[in-house]
């Protein structure tokens, strides 16, 4: 058995220096207590919203967030994980889920789609997210790709842990209310079930990391500000998918740790026949076209 610990984090949106003192002091209580694999959020260095403060957020491979990661690693013999927005030397920005060991980095995973307004910030990757560290495969996936079918096909059998994270928004309660809040009762519920069910697709446990805290920013193409929060479900499972240790979002920034074993099972449930592994809903469903379109364009505006 192993001690994991996934980190729920508050994060400043664009405050690379606030977010990243943030998360080594919240990695230092999960190291000190014994953790021997720490998953830090997606966008640990910036969080995630519709903000162009975001857009100087971005890091080199080898900068202050790949730093962070490493001297972890090395300072409590850990296996420590998280993605953060990384332009290559092509040029082009990506999400980069980066996985490092006691010797420095070991493995990359690019997230393979940007979900609704992050399409303004990063392109996607082709990768399978299938990472060899030592005598372990560990599965790499973040936020809406534990919604994606075609992620338990690429990972499905083949790891003995998946480290994870996410930066899941939720709907903001916009007229009229009582639409809107059901809309949000269902997407926080499945903020938590893709997270807590992806083990029983894949076989294998999984440490999921994850925002949670306040959310103020701009709408794309509308005159309303966003207002929302993020939904948490920072947790733990074990193979067969059984929630170990979870946070809500409700109790904010903080650890989880949970005692794991590293290694993969007969996975429990089989991926349906479509591309979504879990209903969106209408509003999600909408958002995510009309926001990607204009994500590309002000990618290719702003951020190339």
């Amino acid at each position: 058995m192993v001690l994991a610990a996934a980190i729920q984090q508050e994060a400043v949106i664009g405050d690379v220096a606030a977010n990243l003192a943030a998360c080594e002091r919240l990695a230092d209580e999960a190291g000190r207590a014994g953790a021997k694999i720490i998953a830090l959020p997606e966008f640990f260095t910036t969080g995630i919203g519709f903000d162009e403060s975001i857009k100087a957020g971005v890091l080199p491979p080898d900068g202050k967030a790949t730093t962070l990661l490493t001297s972890l690693a090395k300072r409590y013999q850990a296996l420590v994980g998280g993605s953060f927005l990384c332009r290559d030397a092509d040029g082009e920005v990506r999400n980069a889920y980066l996985l490092a060991d006691p010797t420095g980095v070991v493995g990359r995973h690019d997230k393979d789609r940007p979900t609704m307004w992050e399409n303004a910030f990063y392109t996607g990757g082709d990768d399978d997210g299938v990472l060899d560290v030592g005598e372990h495969r560990i599965g790499a996936a973040v936020c809406w790709e534990l919604m994606r079918t075609g992620t338990v096909e690429r990972l499905r059998s083949r790891v003995d842990l998946m480290m994870t994270g996410s930066g899941w928004w939720s709907i903001p309660p916009w007229p009229p209310r009582a639409v809107f809040d059901h809309w949000e009762r269902r997407n926080r519920a499945t903020a938590r079930t893709a997270a807590a069910s992806f083990a029983k697709y894949v076989g294998a446990p999984v440490v999921h990391a994850a925002h949670a805290g306040e959310l103020t920013c701009a709408m794309p193409w509308a005159p309303m500000r966003y207002r929302g929060r993020f939904e948490g479900s920072t947790l733990i499972t074990d193979a067969g998918g059984t929630v170990i240790a979870e946070r809500r979002p409700e109790e904010g920034q903080g650890v989880v740790l949970g005692e794991i074993e590293i290694g993969r099972r007969a996975p429990q449930l089989d991926p349906p026949r479509r591309y979504w592994l879990h209903p969106r809903g209408l509003l999600p469903a909408a958002v995510w076209h009309y926001q990607r379109w204009h994500g590309r364009r002000w990618y290719r505006r702003h951020m190339r």
